[in-house]
């Protein structure tokens, strides 16, 4: 179980070092910033893409990869694409995307860890990797670079995960047999979607839970662009 996990050291440890890191480099960016954060976060999204890569190698060459499950368009490995293309050329679009999808998306496998994997496992590492690295380029972006969403960012970033979810995600499922972005069940049990009811309820709930975690994350900035704005005379 996922509850269970949250108090092990090994879970303890990995989101200690995350917190850290997360801290460290964001203090650093606003204490000095300067040209050193460009290289700094391409480092960074090269680290994210590089993850990725082997993790597909590994899984090819131990013959467990399977297009049912391993395509990159799951949730966690597409947030970690963009996260780092936004690091490389941080398009206000994508600093949004990686926002709210780091923060509000990925961070779940933190909060829910997947009980599979333990240290010193190569899949320990990779899945720490892929789940606090999009929320690290997140925060580095948004808080040690000040690229702030923009107005009407909630909406739009929701529409955009709405399409995604119904142009690749369900053609997908439907060809794979697979569960990405589980459309087709809750899967493992131990998770947040216990508790929303059976399919397809559960999506109509995860969904508003999702446009409740977006309104929080924008809130700090949604009052920091309202206090910006003239007031009418």
């Amino acid at each position: 179980m996922a509850v269970v996990a949250l108090t092990s050291t090994e879970h303890l440890g990995a989101a200690a070092v995350g917190a850290l890191v997360s801290v460290g480099l964001c203090a650093a960016a606003r204490r000095w910033p300067g040209p050193w954060r460009v290289p700094a976060g391409r480092a960074l999204g090269a680290a994210l893409l590089v993850n990725i890569v082997v993790w597909q190698t590994v899984l090819a060459a131990g013959g467990t990869w399977n297009a049912s499950s391993n395509l990159l368009i799951d949730v966690c490995p597409v947030a970690n694409i963009v996260a780092a293309a936004t690091l490389w050329r941080p398009l206000p679009v994508l600093v949004e995307l990686t926002y709210f999808w780091g923060c509000a998306g990925t961070i779940q496998g933190v909060l829910q860890p997947d009980t599979r994997y333990h240290f010193p496992s190569y899949f320990y590492f990779q899945f720490y990797i892929a789940h606090i690295g999009p929320v690290l380029a997140a925060l580095f972006l948004v808080i040690g670079l000040r690229l702030r969403p923009r107005d009407h960012a909630v909406p739009r970033v929701f529409a955009i995960t709405a399409l995604y979810a119904f142009v690749v995600a369900v053609p997908a499922d439907v060809a794979t047999g697979g569960n990405y972005l589980f459309l087709r069940s809750k899967g493992a049990a131990g998770t947040l979607f216990d508790l929303m009811g059976p399919w397809p309820w559960y999506l109509g709930i995860a969904g508003m839970l999702a446009i409740v975690l977006l309104l929080a994350l924008d809130a700090p900035f949604r009052i920091s662009r309202a206090r910006a704005s003239p007031t009418e005379p």
